[in-house]
């Protein structure tokens, strides 16, 4: 029922938090400072949550006060869809009665967010929330880019249709649409959520203000305060100015504009996946960090849209920055959301969580209202870096950086961004690891991001791109290494799938075998980096056979790494890069899996020979491929790691060749081994 509840708010807040409500207020007459009051006003009225947590302190009724102030909150869209019906529009009358009917729907909102947040803490269990989350975002997501973009394209077609005067009736239709059937459908499926009794707290029950104070109190939580007050005013320095500038600067259509939200909303669903196990595994605060970095980095690249007009790479770089935006965002929506959670105490969530509320709304009601002065105030200057060469015949100027209005804001979004990050290293969170450590973790497992994002179409040209450059920049080799990470985890899911459904060992190998393969089943495209895909692979086989509850998982590896190397054949791999990446990841992960190494390279080995008709090779070149790519890697793991996996392929070479030279035991010589 949460996840039914989160598909159909996200999916009518596709329109009502996004471009469509901005072109809704600028169809009304709105400025840029009206705008960034639109903006501010559901976070500026949150102080009422103080309140609230009196009447959630005392009545305890939690669903029963966040249902109906829900509901309330929700019927409110139906008088503001109907303003161009009511007023005349557009004027001063129309966008005053815009901002007050949100400024109403802001104050109930505050109650239902203050009930909402304790009763969610005592029913999501804690150490499944980031894949809970995770996959509850992901989808509402998909929910939420069906209909707003198809809300933008009735929009558009509307007003190319429309008698005169009649243009804005189309934003009113959408609106009681998704007010009727989504924003309705919510409180809906609240109702029908259990409420878990709430702890009452230990000892005397304090004073209302004593309650208050408790989060201040708390030095660790009063520092994720205060990070979430700086970021978020940070960030709505610019984000709710995005489909403005789309809008008016670069003077594209509200469908393209929606169009390139859904672009990143795709991207959020497929990097959900990857963001919710491991801030269950690593914690949420380095993957937030993570995550954040690359926003930050998405942002700065907002003003090179323009140079400093609309040009050619405009369009392409509002691709990729959507496409990275969705990453980011993915990894801090879920966290922003779940820190706080995880920080507040059983108990005594309710003001921890309205504390945290607070903070964030805050920050969000000051930033936008500011940016909306800021755009005003830097619309008539302009700040430019040119090149110039001056020679005796002729003088070549070449711009190169032009800041003008909302570029403005974009730059400062970057540079308080950057402050707000170190306030995140002070909060300390049980169970976490290092930013490094997650970083390593991704990078690892993906030095490139090509097999993930040139399968897409359109987008091959980047797997000619230098990625080795970008791992230099902070925020770009978070999404590189994110992509890997998503590789190695397909290949461990079906593994796990096929253990845990007690079949033969054949199902493993046909499980994999078909899962690889469909990654790249779309036209005639196959993998571009076969190495990395088959390590990647490989490595998720080990890791998997490491969860599987059976006492000799090794035995498994054999078909499984069939199962790798017969799907990459059927994606077009090429097949002797992947013999060897197959080896390397196989005693990669086992290394890593705590399975032995030797197990591992023997298994590589046979599902070498097992393999080696089918992708028309013979059997010793098969094998010598994965020898090579098995020694390649036990030499990172260091001398021990190399003897054993010698001593594994002498073995497999006496059982294979009896008395040939192959046989002989090289005590540990690789290259001999080799």
């Amino acid at each position: 029922m949460m996840t039914g509840e989160g598909m159909a708010s996200m999916g009518f807040a596709s329109i009502t938090t996004s471009g469509f409500l901005a072109a809704f207020a600028l169809a009304l007459g709105a400025t840029n400072l009206q705008i960034g009051i639109l903006a501010a006003i559901p976070f500026i009225m949150q102080p009422l949550q103080i309140p609230a947590i009196l009447l959630v302190e005392r009545l305890g009724q939690r669903k029963a006060l966040t249902v109906s102030t829900w509901l309330v909150a929700q019927l409110l869209w139906l008088p503001i869809a109907l303003i161009p019906v009511l007023i005349r529009a557009p004027g001063a009358g129309a966008i005053s009665m815009l901002l007050s009917l949100m400024a109403v729907r802001g104050a109930i909102s505050a109650v239902t967010n203050c009930a909402w947040n304790p009763w969610v803490r005592d029913l999501v269990p804690q150490d499944i929330l980031g894949r809970f989350f995770s996959r509850r975002l992901a989808l509402s997501t998909a929910v939420a880019v069906v209909f707003g973009l198809g809300a933008a394209l009735f929009v558009d077609y509307w007003k190319g249709q429309a008698p005169a005067g009649d243009e804005l009736l189309g934003y009113t239709f959408v609106l009681l649409f998704g007010a009727t059937f989504l924003g309705l459908a919510s409180p809906a499926f609240m109702s029908l959520m259990p409420e878990p009794m709430a702890q009452p707290p230990m000892g005397p029950r304090e004073s209302l203000w004593r309650t208050l104070a408790t989060p201040f109190r708390d030095s660790n939580f009063r520092h994720l305060m205060r990070f979430l007050l700086v970021w978020t005013f940070a960030l709505n320095l610019a984000t709710p100015f995005f489909a403005v500038y789309m809008l008016q600067r670069l003077g594209l259509p509200l469908f393209s504009v929606i169009g390139f939200s859904v672009i990143a909303q795709l991207t959020n669903i497929l990097f959900l996946r990857v963001w919710g196990p491991l801030a269950d595994r690593f914690g949420a605060k380095a993957v937030l960090s993570l995550s954040a970095s690359l926003y930050l980095l998405v942002i700065l690249g907002w003003t090179f849209t323009t140079m400093p007009e609309r040009y050619f790479l405009t369009i392409p770089l509002l691709v990729i920055l959507h496409i990275f935006a969705g990453v980011a965002t993915a990894g801090v929506s879920l966290t922003v959301g779940t820190i706080g959670l995880k920080l507040a105490p059983r108990g005594q969530a309710t003001p921890y969580l309205a504390g945290a509320s607070l903070a964030t709304n805050l920050g969000a009601g000051i930033g936008p209202f500011l940016g909306g002065v800021f755009a005003d105030y830097f619309k008539v200057r302009q700040l430019s870096f040119d090149f110039t060469f001056v020679g005796p015949t002729r003088t070549i100027e070449m711009g190169m950086v032009s800041l003008t209005g909302y570029d403005f804001l974009f730059a400062i979004t970057f540079v308080i961004g950057l402050i707000s990050l170190n306030t995140l290293t002070t909060i300390r969170e049980e169970g976490e690891a290092g930013r490094e450590v997650v970083l390593g973790e991704l990078m690892s497992q993906s030095p490139r991001v090509t097999d993930a994002v040139s399968s897409v179409p359109g987008l091959r040209f980047i797997s000619a791109f230098p990625f080795a450059y970008l791992r230099r920049v902070p925020g770009m080799d978070v999404a590189i290494g994110v992509t890997g990470y998503q590789l190695a985890d397909v290949a461990r899911r079906a593994v796990l799938a096929a253990t845990q459904s007690r079949r033969t060992t054949s199902t493993i190998a046909g499980v994999l075998e078909t899962g690889l393969s469909q990654i790249w089943q779309t036209g005639n495209k196959k993998v571009e980096n076969s190495s990395e895909a088959s390590r990647q692979a490989a490595r998720g086989v080990a890791h998997a056979l490491r969860d599987t509850a059976m006492r000799t998982p090794a035995r498994l590896m054999r078909p499984a790494l069939a199962g790798v190397i017969r799907g990459l054949f059927h994606a077009r791999a090429d097949p002797l890069v992947t013999f060897r990446g197959t080896g390397y990841g196989a005693v990669q992960g086992a290394g890593e899996a705590g399975i032995g190494l030797s197990e591992a390279t023997a298994s590589a080995v046979a599902a070498a020979r097992d393999t080696a008709g089918t992708v028309h090779l013979d059997q010793a070149t098969a094998v010598s491929q994965v020898a090579e790519g098995a020694l390649a890697a036990a030499a990172e793991m260091g001398s021990e790691a190399v003897t054993e996996v010698t001593q594994a392929l002498s073995r497999e070479a006496k059982r294979a060749y009896p008395g040939s030279a192959l046989s002989e035991d090289h005590r540990g010589d690789a290259p001999a081994a080799s």
